[in-house]
């Protein structure tokens, strides 16, 4: 594998430090048996997670959304590893950029017309402030996108749109481009990492969710193949 690919791990670490939408600790991860606890030779060290669905990087489902909606058990491979297509606007990008039509119509010019099940990733530069959880969470002023730009992403028939902030909206106008993407039956990736290492177009994206039965958020590792 690595001789084929080169392989990018575009997945932040979860802790207790992790920045969340509420501003508080939204990780926890506690030792409920230690090697001290063991007869020896066997040593364990048993630890328990409690955490949102929604932090850290992971992924929203239809059913976040949508009643009666596509459920993280239910999104298929075809979907979850397909091909990536990364929009650089970092340059431009501040705590009140907003991603309109033109990024992508002008994206498609120099490379083509998205292809159809392309998973879509804004990078944005705000992941620069991930260990930073005030200033990444920001009272929630970060690079989002209007959902006119998220309507034409329909039209290309992505397989989901992946975000390097807190999420797509800010919440200020309520929360247009979720019920837009996942009323459409597409799936939305939050708090990428290291979308900066990937081309614009030519790598495979790998979202990969914890599995959870009826579940409408789930954690992800997120990975690409350049």
């Amino acid at each position: 594998m690595n001789k084929e690919f080169k392989i990018i791990d575009l997945t932040h670490k979860l802790s207790p430090e992790a920045p969340s939408w509420d501003g508080s600790c939204g990780f926890e991860l506690s030792i409920s048996t230690d090697y001290k606890d063991c007869t020896p030779p066997d040593l364990f060290r048993i630890q328990k997670i409690k955490c949102g669905a929604g932090m850290g990087t992971h992924m929203d489902a239809p059913a976040h959304v949508v009643p009666n909606g596509r459920t993280i058990d239910e999104l298929n491979f075809e979907e979850l590893a397909t091909d990536c297509v990364v929009i650089d606007v970092s340059k431009e990008a501040n705590a009140d950029y907003v991603i309109l039509p033109e990024v992508v119509e002008k994206f498609e010019k120099e490379y083509s017309e998205i292809k159809s099940n392309s998973f879509v990733i804004f990078y944005t530069g705000w992941d620069k402030h991930w260990n930073n959880r005030e200033k990444y969470n920001n009272d929630h002023k970060f690079p989002s996108m209007d959902i006119s730009t998220a309507e034409l992403l329909l039209q290309r028939n992505i397989a989901g749109i992946g975000t390097d902030t807190l999420s797509v909206d800010t919440g200020k106008n309520g929360f247009p481009v979720h019920h837009a993407i996942l009323g459409g039956n597409k799936y939305l990736v939050e708090n990428v990492a290291n979308a900066k290492e990937l081309p614009p177009i030519g790598s495979k994206s790998l979202v990969l969710p914890m599995k959870i039965k009826e579940g409408t958020e789930a954690p992800i590792r997120l990975i690409a193949l350049i």
